[in-house]
């Protein structure tokens, strides 16, 4: 089903502002409670809204540390890709995994508490993901910009 502006307004409100009462949001979008609690539970029942998250502070969880971390496979054939996912999937301190085109197979996203903690991470798990030929670690020194808000056109 195809969502129209008012979802639109909805969405972009509850992306940033997700513990939002149902009167505070249909005040912010001008739109009757009722009406929009029914467009609210219709995006969700769409799948527009996934779930509701807490985004927690990383520095007070003491894994202040990102490490982005490059892996080519031996090959691209399903088997190993499958069983790359299944294994990395598993390791909690991966917080993103992608499938990537380009000169690494995937890219991950991994949290640490500091670099010793992400050598222990990389000896434990990543070491020991099959498939894996060659894997590049980069530290992030700064996050600039960060965000978990999708652009709403």
């Amino acid at each position: 089903m195809a969502i129209d502006q008012i979802d639109r307004r909805i969405l972009s409100v509850l992306q940033k502002q997700g513990r939002i009462s149902n009167a505070e949001l249909s005040e912010t979008i001008n739109l009757s409670a009722s009406a929009c609690h029914r467009r609210v539970q219709r995006l969700e029942n769409d799948g527009y809204i996934r779930s509701y998250v807490a985004l927690l502070d990383a520095r007070k969880m003491c894994v202040p540390t990102t490490v982005f971390v490059e892996i080519t496979l031996q090959g691209q054939a399903d088997e190993v890709l499958e069983a790359f996912e299944k294994a990395v999937a598993r390791i909690p301190d991966v917080l993103e995994c992608h499938l990537m085109a380009g000169t690494a197979d995937y890219i991950l996203k991994v949290v640490a508490e500091n670099t010793d903690d992400f050598a222990r991470i990389h000896r434990q798990h990543l070491s020991r993901l099959p498939g894996v030929v060659q894997m590049q670690s980069s530290f992030a020194l700064r996050t600039v910009f960060k965000t978990t808000a999708l652009p709403i056109s």
